[in-house]
């Protein structure tokens, strides 16, 4: 019956199984149409969810399409073969990487050295921007204080870089306020523009995100040959953040 129905669906999409469920009648493998479904529910609010789970459940099924991973929250979907290191999701300007779980784009350091920052004596996983256990969906790594084991602390080299590259966070942070507190001002009566402030508030932004991972690729090739090259140009780069 239609209240059946009713019931049976609206537990299934509440429940976010509504994509691949079947008849409840045992051994009947149909499943009910879209046009089906929407004649048996009334509520809009359960088929707005209903909506939003064939949407997720097309996203997930296709390769080259993926979702904004902007901590923050954002729902725009990308395409992976469209955007790079270069290019930003066109709804919030995050950055996203689609070769590993890291939430955030991370050159110059492979996407190895993000997910691959264990402890030396104990093997514990962690973040390397906030420490806490790595999991595959971390991504609340900007307000976190989790403590990973003594002996990773005793290394002074690995204390020396993580201390370099959450400085460089923060004050990427720090420039990312500054930037909307002058998105506030310049919208006022009577203001000059202020274009030129945002714009290298963007460039302070992009350099400190640049200069904090550049920590990470060169806590993992310290022995290469090309490192002191590395290190030139990210102390040049540094440098002329500072000053900016």
């Amino acid at each position: 019956s239609q209240p059946c129905w009713s019931e049976y669906l609206t537990t299934r999409i509440e429940q976010n199984m509504v994509v691949n469920c079947t008849c409840p009648i045992s051994e009947c493998c149909a499943q009910p149409t879209t046009a089906f479904i929407c004649s048996i529910i009334s509520s809009e609010e359960i088929i707005a969810k209903y909506e939003k789970a064939l949407l997720r459940g097309y996203v997930e099924c296709c390769s080259n399409l993926t979702w904004c991973t902007n901590p923050q929250g954002c729902d725009q979907i990308l395409l992976k073969d469209g955007l790079g290191y270069g290019a930003a999701c066109s709804k919030c300007s995050w950055i996203s990487c689609f070769n590993c779980n890291f939430p955030e784009a991370h050159y110059p350091a492979s996407c190895s050295h993000m997910s691959h920052m264990t402890c030396a004596k104990c093997n514990h996983g962690f973040c390397w921007r906030c420490l806490k256990p790595w999991r595959p969906t971390h991504k609340d790594y900007y307000n976190c204080s989790a403590m990973v084991s003594k002996a990773a602390w005793q290394e002074k080299r690995f204390q020396d870089y993580n201390e370099r590259c959450t400085f460089h966070h923060h004050a990427r942070e720090f420039a990312m306020s500054l930037r909307n507190r002058v998105s506030s001002i310049s919208e006022m009566p009577k203001i000059r523009t202020l274009t030129f402030v945002l714009d290298a508030c963007k460039v302070l932004e992009q350099a400190r995100k640049v200069l904090a991972y550049s920590c990470v690729y060169s806590y993992y090739n310290q022995d290469t040959e090309s490192m002191d090259i590395v290190e030139q140009q990210t102390e040049s780069l540094e440098l002329h953040t500072n000053a900016l």
